[in-house]
C-alpha cells in the first residue's frame, strides 16, 4: 500500500462521524469528527498495514493527523434565517453544535446536534443553555463560541411604523443583558454579537447617492429607528462586559443580509424578499407596488458571505465593531429590475406610500478589509436569482 493508497484508506475509515475528536489533513478543508477509540483503532490499523512490508512512515507521512478537541457553539436564535444558516456552517466545520429559539428553523430541519425551544428573555433559559453537556472526550464546562443573534427585529414594515418599538427595545435588550452577564459568568471561549447598519447616524444617511456608513462614523449617535438605539445599546453593553469583566467578544454590523430560507412574506420580510416575493407572484406585463419613490438606496448582502465574514471575524483577534455587508449600492427600483431580469418579467413599478428608512445605506469594507484581508465579492445579481428561485418555490407551494 502506497501513501495515496494509504491515505484513500483512511479518509474512507473517518467518514464514520460518531464524535469526540477533530482529524484534520494538511493542506485539506476535510474535518472529520471521530471518537478516541475510533482514532486509536484506525491508527492501529495503520501501523498494521506498515508492519506488513509497506515501509511507511505513520508520523512522517500524517504530521497533521493528530487529534483536536471538538469545539462546541452555542448559537442564539438558531431558529431564524441567519442562525439556521449559521448553524448549517460550523457542523460543517466539525463543531458541536446548541441552537436555542422561540421556535424552530420555518423551512428545514436544524442541524444542530441539540435545539432547545427557549426565551433568552429569561436569565433561568439563559444559564441552562449556556452549561454545556459532557461529550466525548470532552467533560462538562462552558462553550467555546457563543453566537449571539437573538433579536425581536424584522424589515421596514415592522421597524419602521413605530407600533412595535417598546417590544423590539425591551426584547432585545433583555436578552442582551442576561446573555452578556450570564456568558462571562459561566466563562465561554468568545461571544459573537451580532449588530446593526440600523445603528448609524440618520444625519449621515441623506444623500441616497453618497450616505456614510464607516465604523467611525457612529457617534455623534442618532439612528433612525429603536431597533437601531437597541442595538447601538447593546454593543456599548457587550464592550463594557469586555472592558470590566474580559469577555472575549466581537462585534459585527450587518447590512441588509438575504438569502434562501428567509422570511419571505407576512411583514417581516425584508426589501430582497418583499420584490422577490412581488415579481414571483406577478404575470408578466404586470404590475408591482414600491414604497415611495424607489430611489432610495441600499446595499444587500448574501448570507453565505455574511457567514464567512462572522467566521472570520472570530478567528481574528480583532473584536470590532466591524461593517459586515456589501458595497454594491442599488436603488430600490434598480433592485426590483435586477428580480424582474432575472425571473424574465417586464412589469410595471407602482410607488405608493410606505415606511422606507433613511434615504441612502451603503456599507464601507475599508475597516474589514484592512483587519480581516476580506471582504464580500458576490454580485448582487447572482444572490438575487438564488433568492428568487427559492421564493419562487415556495409561493408555488403556498398557492396550491
Amino acid at each position: 500500500m502506497n501513501q495515496e493508497e494509504l491515505l484513500d484508506f483512511l479518509l474512507k475509515e473517518l467518514k464514520q462521524r460518531n464524535g469526540g475528536f477533530i482529524l484534520h489533513q494538511a493542506d485539506s478543508s476535510q474535518a472529520v469528527v471521530l471518537s478516541v477509540q475510533r482514532y486509536q483503532e484506525l491508527l492501529n490499523q495503520a501501523l498494521l498495514v506498515e508492519s506488513n512490508g509497506a515501509n511507511i512512515q505513520i508520523k512522517n507521512l500524517f504530521p497533521s493527523l493528530e487529534p483536536q478537541r471538538l469545539k462546541t457553539a452555542l448559537v442564539c436564535g438558531a431558529g431564524g434565517f441567519i442562525g439556521s444558516h449559521l448553524v448549517r456552517r460550523l457542523k460543517s466545520e466539525g463543531y458541536w453544535v446548541r441552537g436555542v429559539d422561540l421556535k424552530n428553523p420555518d423551512f428545514s430541519p436544524t442541524a444542530a446536534d441539540d435545539f432547545v425551544i427557549g426565551d433568552l428573555r429569561d436569565p433561568e433559559v439563559c444559564k441552562q443553555v449556556l452549561k454545556r453537556p459532557s461529550l466525548p472526550g470532552i467533560s462538562e464546562g462552558p462553550f467555546d463560541e457563543v453566537y449571539q443573534l437573538a433579536a425581536d427585529m424584522g424589515g421596514a414594515g415592522y421597524i419602521f411604523t413605530g407600533e412595535h418599538d417598546a417590544d423590539v427595545m425591551h426584547n432585545s435588550a433583555q436578552i442582551n443583558l442576561n446573555m452578556a452577564y450570564l456568558s462571562q459568568a459561566s466563562g465561554v471561549g468568545k461571544i459573537f454579537y451580532s449588530s446593526s447598519a440600523c445603528m448609524y447616524p440618520a444625519y449621515n444617511q441623506l444623500d441616497p447617492n453618497n450616505p456614510k456608513c464607516s465604523e467611525d462614523s457612529a457617534y455623534p449617535a442618532a439612528p433612525d429607528s429603536e431597533y437601531g438605539w437597541e442595538k447601538l445599546f447593546s454593543e456599548r453593553l457587550y464592550l463594557s462586559f469586555a472592558r470590566n469583566y474580559k469577555l472575549n467578544v466581537r462585534i459585527a454590523r450587518f447590512h441588509n443580509i438575504f438569502g434562501p430560507e428567509g422570511t419571505w412574506q407576512g411583514g417581516k420580510e425584508k426589501a430582497p424578499a418583499a420584490i422577490c416575493r412581488k415579481v414571483a407572484q406577478a404575470k408578466d406585463g404586470g404590475e408591482i407596488e414600491i414604497w415611495g419613490d424607489g430611489l432610495q438606496t441600499r446595499s444587500f448582502l448574501y448570507i453565505d458571505e455574511c457567514l464567512e465574514g462572522v467566521r472570520r471575524l472570530m478567528e481574528s483577534d480583532f473584536i470590532g465593531p466591524v461593517n459586515i455587508g456589501s458595497e454594491e449600492m442599488v436603488t430600490i427600483n434598480q433592485l426590483a429590475q435586477i428580480a424582474m431580469d432575472v425571473a424574465g418579467k417586464q412589469l410595471t413599478l407602482n410607488h405608493i406610500e410606505g415606511p422606507l428608512g433613511v434615504r441612502g445605506r451603503n456599507s464601507d469594507n475599508k475597516l474589514i478589509l484592512e483587519k480581516l484581508g476580506w471582504q464580500p465579492s458576490m454580485k448582487l445579481k447572482d444572490g438575487i436569482a438564488k433568492t428568487y428561485a427559492w421564493i419562487a418555490e415556495q409561493n408555488n407551494k403556498a398557492s396550491k
